[in-house]
């Protein structure tokens, strides 16, 4: 089982650091246009939000830090690092990308190239 686990750890893109790492959940919704991720990052602040996208890997990663590190008083929350990373279907036009962050969710759009998009064809007849 030992040795299942290191060859998954090989072959998987996630790199982690040393502490506690999370996995936020991340809800994909995918249409004709777009890809869109909807992730939640409690207690991320806007600047310890970095969000990567090469060669079709994409890795979001946060960073909250408890208020209350190194106290004796109650915290609901301990410090921790969100990272998620997902290999992207060739087609995403990068240029056009967007992200907003509002309260701690993540809204990322990724629109698809117009190469990819279907598209209707017109069947001509006489």
């Amino acid at each position: 089982m030992e040795q299942q686990t290191a060859k998954q750890a090989q072959d998987s893109p996630e790199i982690f650091k040393p502490g506690k790492t999370t996995a936020p959940d991340v809800d994909i919704f995918v249409n004709d246009d777009e890809i869109l991720l909807v992730a939640d990052l409690p207690g991320v602040a806007k600047d310890d939000l970095a969000i990567n996208l090469e060669n079709n890997v994409l890795t979001i990663e946060g960073v909250f830090t408890s208020d209350f590190a190194g106290t004796s008083q109650r915290r609901e929350f301990d410090s921790t690092d969100y990272r998620r990373v997902f290999t992207l279907p060739k087609g995403i036009d990068v240029e056009k990308t967007s992200a907003e962050f509002k309260q701690g969710v993540l809204t990322l759009h990724l629109p698809k190239s117009a190469a990819v998009k279907p598209c209707q064809i017109e069947v001509k007849g006489g």
